[in-house]
């Protein structure tokens, strides 16, 4: 029996407290967690209830050209009062197998969702800001399902998806703390404190450059990495042309996406960077603060065609996700990953030292771009997808799409 089904036989039957002693590991004081945040939320609706928004723009006619529009985050200031049912959503994370353990200090929350076919493939799921472990729990019950690839291989997975150091339950990292940290720390829990001898793995936007960090330096146990971000500041059109990269209408428009977020949607990025303390302070106890930094983003980095199938992006996934950033409180935690990584797009592309295979999946309406010919510089790379569907949250943008794309590791997994 596989070492990881003994670690979690023992933890059902003995306790959690004896798991890694029984195991005859390293103590991680691995054992299950329950999502409670019941008690804060009358707070929180109090707070939302009091903020008050101006009754019209200030400046008519600017929509959402200069961040997000005012009736948009009423109508979503109204929802939140009204719909959403924060005890609802609770209930239906707590289906949901969550755990946690300590790793070089640090609390580290994870879901855990087995297949129950023996040679599922182990995959670890990287998340994002303003994401969390939220953005893939619309394609966890089917990644470990039996399914066929394109080839007709069958494939299914252990899913793990952990909430990075310093985002909802996963305590803060020590300053300085980088993105090879946590991808060291993530490849502890894959192969330590689960049992797992080699895995897949995942990423989107901050989670992409743990994945690659992982990807490269853990290169004998992350044996297939699957992007849909990269740590490299894409090429804008000049580059990409002195490098005779010609581009498809598709392509065009996913540079053009590039180049719009890169000169008039990035400020967030330099706030997130050089002072996240302000920002974050300045929104830490006001959940309509949140609501605008974070919806804003969800709305414009998403396919327009959100809440339409494919698409199960719609308000109540924003208030949720605005919502579990609010009662953790890691709103200020999260932002400085980015003054922690503040060098995380490199310039130079530079082949992961690994021969594991890569697949990428890009999607129209996401923040950045990579033509194959750029990919395939950093990586092992063996399937290119383009989707004309979907943005920066894939698993909430089109998560078929996703869904399919990472059953693909499966026709070049060689355990």
């Amino acid at each position: 029996m596989h070492s990881s089904s003994i670690r979690f036989l023992l933890l059902a039957f003995l306790g959690a407290a004896l798991v890694d002693e029984a195991v005859g590991g390293k103590s991680f004081n691995l054992k299950p967690f329950t999502v409670d945040l019941c008690d804060s939320v009358p707070r929180m609706l109090k707070q939302i209830q009091n903020t008050a928004l101006p009754s019209s723009p200030e400046y008519a006619g600017v929509g959402s050209s200069f961040g997000i529009d005012l009736g948009v985050l009423k109508n979503l200031q109204s929802e939140w009062l009204t719909d959403f049912d924060w005890q609802k959503e609770q209930y239906s994370l707590n289906q949901l197998n969550h755990y946690t353990a300590e790793i070089e200090g640090l609390t580290i929350h994870f879901i855990h969702e087995r297949s129950k076919d023996p040679n599922a493939i182990p995959l670890i799921l990287n998340h994002g800001w303003p994401g969390s472990f939220l953005e893939f729990l619309p394609v966890l019950d089917q990644l470990t399902q039996k399914a066929s690839t394109s080839a007709g291989k069958t494939v299914s997975f252990d899913v793990i998806i952990p909430s990075l150091p310093g985002f909802t339950f996963s305590t803060a990292p020590p300053a300085n703390w980088t993105y090879s940290d946590t991808a060291r720390v993530f490849n502890t829990l894959m192969t330590e404190v689960l049992g797992y001898k080699t895995y897949a793995t995942s990423g989107t936007d901050l989670g992409a450059a743990i994945t690659y960090a992982m990807y490269d330096q853990f290169n004998t146990t992350a044996r297939a990495g699957h992007f849909v971000f990269l740590p490299f500041f894409p090429l804008d059109f000049a580059q990409l042309a002195a490098a005779n990269i010609s581009l498809s209408p598709l392509e065009t428009i996913e540079e053009e996406n590039f180049v719009q977020w890169n000169t008039v949607g990035n400020g967030y990025f330099i706030e997130h960077t050089t002072k996240p303390n302000t920002i974050g302070l300045a929104l830490y106890d006001s959940p309509i603060g949140q609501l605008s930094w974070i919806a804003e983003k969800f709305i414009s980095w998403s396919d327009p065609r959100a809440g339409t199938p494919p698409s199960v992006l719609n308000q109540n996934e924003i208030l949720l996700s605005v919502s579990l950033y609010y009662l953790t409180r890691s709103i200020v935690s999260g932002m400085y990953t980015y003054a922690q990584n503040a060098n995380g797009f490199a310039t130079d592309y530079v082949k992961a030292q690994t021969d594991a295979p890569m697949i990428f999946s890009a999607f129209k309406y996401n923040i950045a771009f990579w033509p194959a010919e750029m990919v395939e510089k950093v990586g092992n790379l063996k399937l290119y997808s383009n989707h004309d569907f979907g943005g920066h949250f894939p698993g909430l943008d089109n998560p078929t799409a996703l869904l399919k794309d990472l059953r693909e590791i499966a026709t070049y997994w060689v355990d």
